[in-house]
């Protein structure tokens, strides 16, 4: 239930940069292009801050608090929410895909609209639901000490791919 609410929040954050993508095109482009920079750094923030916290975290430990004191439903929601919006170059994939495929949202065609953006959202809702599905039906297969593994090599992923990104970014700003 929590990897399924989980994904509700990045679904809900995909939609709402499909909205902010489908309405408010130039002024959204413009503004994120001139707060790029800002954008990068808080979102490399928040991701190495999850990398870090998922390295050093230890399953057991968590189990048991989760437990004990549980996560919220909205927790869950709200988290996945927050990291998933972080990456304001969702709004860039979705004005692609807007524009290749001729999809047009506008304030013209109410019902048009809401139908696109129910689709964006039933569509990643429905992915993140098979996803939580598929790893709920081999969940009996992984104990504690694979679960500790994945947490060190997924924190140590997300971590190398932060300090990855940061130096070519640092290497573009140098260069230009």
């Amino acid at each position: 239930m929590a990897g399924l609410l989980s994904g509700m929040g990045a679904a809900l954050s995909d939609t709402v940069y499909a909205i902010i993508a489908g309405f408010s095109l130039t002024f959204v482009i413009d503004f994120i292009r001139a707060h790029e920079m800002m954008f990068q750094v808080v979102g490399a923030v928040v991701v190495l801050i999850l990398g870090v916290h998922i390295f050093f975290s230890n399953p057991v430990k968590d189990i048991r608090r989760n437990r004990l004191r549980g996560n919220t439903h909205f927790q869950d929601i709200i988290s996945s929410f927050l990291v998933t919006f972080s990456n304001p170059l969702t709004v860039f994939v979705f004005l692609a895909v807007f524009t290749s495929s001729g999809v047009a949202v506008s304030l013209e065609q109410p019902y048009h609209s809401f139908f696109v953006i129910l689709g964006i959202l039933t569509g990643a809702f429905l992915w993140w639901f098979s996803l939580s599905g598929i790893v709920s039906l081999f969940r009996h297969k992984i104990n504690l000490r694979i679960l500790w593994w994945i947490n060190k090599t997924a924190g140590a992923i997300i971590i190398l791919f932060v300090l990855i990104t940061a130096i070519v970014v640092a290497q573009k700003g140098l260069g230009s």
